[in-house]
């Protein structure tokens, strides 16, 4: 494996979207480290055919689980095998953009993880990248906000699922709150998003990178990288109304640090359990993922020696809590000696050109996960 020229062949398997980023990145590290290229295993293809799998891993081989992504082939098979295990219609299929992260998709991946990992069991000659239940539990965001919360990782204040806006409007009540941040279950790259604040004299603005559409078949939301800012009421409420239906959940409104005029959170990788890739991203509005045309920043120039030190050592607890992956990405907020997890990212490595001693998300983790299994 890396580190020894690529004198070490052993086959690596990634179950991928074929011609994605990932599987680009991955093959280009590969490269780069003298390294055979990897064998994709694509996943619309195994979803079809299932014994694709077993074939794939018949001899010792590094195995990694990469993200079904947008592709809307795979979706549809996830979604479609969620109905037939939950017995339930198959919902309308989404247009491209359309925010549709449901119940029934996640039960389809569910579904797909448990078949691997039932596989896997049988399979001793595999070395497994990411273990297929911890990267389930990661991609069910409320479940992974509370497994923290249980394990004493600091995270913002869970305040749990939300059916509405009534049902917003009585749980900040509830808690005296006047802002809130909503998240999808199983949304991903602040898709379904929603920062919501009100005030004493009853005004109401909810910021979100959802843009909701009205047409002739009723309201629908998409993403976009530019942030929509509703102050209607009545806007307001078919936002969160129709992102209930995605099973949304609240969480309280953690400040964040400043940085000129916009303020930042950051983006760290955890290989093997250590902090190595991390990156500030800084902008002026309420999400500042890297996709919504905000900025990278160095985090060393922006934290002290002391909320350096304790953003290492919360990612580190954090990632201890998935012991079986070695590849997470964290995004925690660092603010006056104090760091809270916002979020695991089970496939947060896509992060281009972003080194930790000179190697990029895929080329270390390759070298990390040969080291760590020497």
């Amino acid at each position: 494996m890396p580190g020894d020229g690529g004198r070490n062949s052993t086959p690596f398997i990634l179950l991928g979207v074929r011609g994605g980023k990932r599987e680009k990145l991955t093959q280009a590290a590969r490269a780069a480290l003298g390294l055979p290229p990897a064998q994709l295993l694509d996943w619309c293809e195994w979803l079809q055919q299932p014994s694709l799998l077993a074939a794939s891993l018949a001899r010792p081989c590094v195995f990694k689980i990469d993200s079904p992504g947008d592709d809307a082939r795979v979706h549809a098979l996830l979604t479609r095998q969620g109905c037939d295990a939950l017995g339930c219609a198959l919902p309308r299929l989404p247009d491209r953009g359309e925010i549709a992260v449901s119940g029934e998709w996640f039960a389809g991946l569910s579904l797909a993880l448990g078949r691997v990992a039932d596989e896997l069991l049988a399979l001793p000659h595999v070395q497994v990248m990411n273990s297929p239940h911890e990267l389930l539990l990661m991609t069910d965001k409320l479940a992974c906000q509370r497994h923290f919360a249980g394990r004493g990782i600091p995270i913002p204040g869970l305040l749990g699922p939300i059916e509405g806006y009534a049902h917003l409007r009585a749980v900040l009540d509830e808690h005296d709150l006047q802002q809130v941040f909503l998240k999808t279950r199983y949304g991903s790259s602040a898709s379904g998003v929603v920062a919501y604040r009100r005030n004493g004299r009853g005004a109401e603005q909810a910021t979100s990178s959802a843009d909701l559409v009205h047409g002739e078949g009723g309201a629908r939301l998409y993403n976009v990288k530019r942030l929509r800012t509703y102050n209607a009421q009545a806007d307001i409420a078919r936002l969160i109304d129709l992102l209930a239906r995605q099973q949304t959940y609240a969480e309280a409104w953690i400040p964040k640090p400043r940085h000129g005029d916009g303020h930042f959170d950051v983006r760290v990788v955890t290989l093997g359990g250590q902090a190595t890739h991390r990156v500030a991203r800084v902008g002026a509005r309420m999400m500042t993922n890297l996709h919504l045309d905000n900025q990278r920043a160095d985090v060393a120039s922006l934290l002290g020696e002391k909320d350096l030190a304790v953003l290492e050592r919360t990612a580190c607890a954090a990632a201890a809590t998935f012991p079986q992956s070695h590849v997470i990405g964290l995004d925690l907020v660092v603010r006056k000696g104090r760091a809270h997890v916002l979020e695991a990212n089970a496939f947060g490595d896509l992060l281009p050109k972003l080194l930790w001693q000179g190697r990029d998300t895929y080329a270390a983790q390759l070298h990390s996960f040969a080291s760590h299994e020497a």
